[in-house]
């Protein structure tokens, strides 16, 4: 028995230290594709951080000039928080649509699922990495809204990060739905762009005035990082109910988007046209 257990206990440490070795692999491709290309990620950076500037100054002239200033000041934290959250949802949508998008076109996809890890075990890490990325963006451009607006948020990680984490779980499984359609019908990029818009329609959706839409992806999410942020509300603070649905959404809506990827891709590779682009 003893012999057994060990045996037992051997392979499971073979397979965590595989699970990581495979995530250290993902974490080192999305990383290295960050710095080789040093144009790209920081003309993202540049070009989210200016979208912000002529919407934060557009929007500052214009009250200005109808004696409304005062009264827009008062919008300033919710916006940058808006903001925060719409940069790493964007970035957690188009890094996991984008990149299985290119391995089809690398005719790499095929190799994933050939993986030993399993292609499952290839998705979270790459979730996971995604996931990471997309708060790296949001990192870099809370700080500089912040000293942008003169504005001061409560930013406590403890509270902040699990909340990010779990809003940006449906996003992930919206990113596996249209991930799928890809497969399928190939260029679906005027679709997808759609997304950004829509994307911000939820964060600023009116969960007060229309309670049931805090159901949908980041509504929820989007409510309680507000009133983490601009009121100090810790995370152990919220009623059970808000942090009940938050966590129902999070598991739903990606465990959702990554079976209609696995129906999308099972039809592709049915057609034959899984590694066609």
């Amino acid at each position: 028995m003893s012999y057994g257990s060990e045996g037992s206990n051997a392979a499971s440490d073979s397979d965590v230290a595989g699970v990581l070795t495979l995530f250290a692999a993902v974490l080192r491709k999305r990383v290295l594709l960050l710095v080789r290309y040093p144009m790209n990620t920081l003309a993202q950076i540049v070009t989210v951080y200016l979208f912000f500037a002529v919407i934060f100054f557009g929007g500052k002239a214009a009250a200005g000039s109808i004696g409304a200033a005062s009264a827009l000041s008062g919008t300033f934290g919710g916006l940058i928080v808006g903001w925060f959250l719409w940069t790493m949802a964007l970035a957690a949508y188009f890094s996991l649509a984008t990149s299985i998008t290119r391995e089809a076109q690398w005719g790499t996809l095929e190799q994933l699922y050939m993986s030993p890890y399993g292609f499952g075990a290839v998705m979270v890490s790459s979730v996971v990495a995604y996931l990471l990325e997309s708060m790296l963006w949001g990192a870099i451009i809370l700080p500089l809204m912040l000293v942008t607006t003169g504005q001061h948020l409560a930013v406590d990680l403890l509270t902040v990060v699990p909340i990010v984490v779990l809003t940006l779980l449906p996003v992930v499984g919206i990113g596996f739905v249209f991930a799928g359609l890809a497969l399928l019908y190939k260029r679906i990029e005027n679709v997808s762009q759609l997304m950004q818009f829509v994307l911000i329609g939820l964060i600023a959706a009116p969960v007060a005035d229309f309670e049931p839409l805090r159901y949908l992806p980041l509504v929820q999410g989007s409510a309680m990082l507000q009133r983490a942020m601009q009121n100090g509300v810790r995370l152990w603070q919220f009623p059970a109910t808000d942090l009940a649905i938050l966590v129902a959404a999070a598991v739903g809506y990606c465990l959702l988007g990554f079976y209609v990827f696995t129906l999308a891709a099972r039809r592709a590779r049915r057609q034959g046209v899984l590694g066609h682009y």
